[in-house]
């Protein structure tokens, strides 16, 4: 098995490493100082479950690597559309692109069996841009639940978790699935293939949808926003909401909202990846997050008062930090 990791960060190094260790041939795609560690020292895991080095390819030039069976997204979203020069070269008719992001993908309603097939939702998918790079056949969805960061270049601290659900958009378990499946676990890591990811998707949205805008417009961890009364209530009334347009979807996650807010609370004080992104000055990822959302209950006719508020609020946050930072 080929695998090709493009922007081999925090998530992107972890998982290349990992596959490396279970026997796959690892190409890890980075840049700067970065780049230049993982050349030289290989990717240094500090983990809970043990430490460990891995010796996989790195370059910043992907026709260096050519097509691979796999390519796994380590970008934010908001970069899809922009990547094809990165992706492109990696691709033969077959290679699989396995997207680990948060919020809803540019996929969602690719085979997705009901009225909306094949719809495409101008927030994550502008103009179809990220459908021209990435074509929806070649994707298979993924939902991480590991927490990781770089601790310096060529080191990646896993924090906790090693769950990574993968799933065909149209809900099949196909045999790309399995074969990745199989190498992540040899890899050490746990990687279900669930026949409808989206259950999954909508599960962590819950917790990135509230969190992450309230964490950026308050510039609050995940427990103080927990702990702040009329906060928690705001939180609640987000992910309310966004459960009824999982629901007018045909989604219907078994999650309490009680049992969300308790296990963010638990995470203590934690800056979202959103707020992080606003204090180094970066574009937030706010489109997949929140204005998705937005958009599918316009789509399905879903009273959302709280969420296009927010959305509003947030919105403007980003486009006036963005236009400061250019400045």
């Amino acid at each position: 098995m080929k695998v090709a990791v493009v922007g081999a960060g925090a998530i992107g190094a972890f998982v290349g490493a990992a596959l490396h260790r279970a026997g796959a041939e690892v190409h890890l795609i980075a840049r700067g100082a970065h780049l230049d560690a993982l050349r030289r020292d290989g990717v240094r895991v500090l983990s809970p479950r043990g430490d460990f080095t891995a010796y996989p390819e790195a370059t910043d030039d992907p026709s260096e690597v050519g097509p691979a069976d796999y390519v796994f997204l380590g970008l934010k979203a908001n970069s899809y559309a922009a990547s094809g020069p990165l992706v492109h070269p990696l691709l033969h008719d077959s290679t699989a692109v396995i997207a680990a992001q948060n919020g809803i993908p540019w996929w969602y309603f690719h085979g997705l069996p009901g009225p909306y097939t094949g719809h495409r939702l101008e927030s994550v998918d502008p103009g179809g841009a990220v459908s021209a790079t990435l074509a929806p056949e070649r994707a298979i969805g993924c939902v991480v639940y590991a927490a990781t960061e770089i601790e310096a270049p060529g080191v990646i601290r896993h924090l906790e978790g090693t769950r990574f659900s993968i799933g065909e958009p149209d809900m099949t378990v196909s045999r790309r699935c399995l074969d990745f499946s199989e190498a992540m676990q040899a890899g050490g890591l746990k990687c279900p293939v669930e026949p409808d990811l989206r259950n999954d998707i909508w599960i962590k949205l819950l917790g990135n949808i509230s969190f992450n805008p309230i964490s950026a417009l308050a510039r609050a961890t995940m427990v103080q926003i927990c702990r702040h009364p009329d906060a928690r209530v705001l939180v609640t009334e987000m992910m309310r909401e966004t459960l009824e347009v999982a629901a007018r979807l045909g989604s219907h996650p078994k999650i309490s909202i009680e049992r969300r807010l308790a296990g963010a609370e638990k995470v203590g004080e934690h800056k979202t990846s959103t707020l992080q992104d606003l204090e180094r000055g970066k574009p937030m990822e706010l489109d997949v997050l929140l204005s998705a959302v937005v958009e599918l209950a316009e789509l399905t006719d879903t009273p959302v008062p709280t969420l296009r508020a927010i959305n509003a609020v947030a919105d403007l946050l980003n486009r006036t930090t963005s236009t400061r930072s250019i400045a």
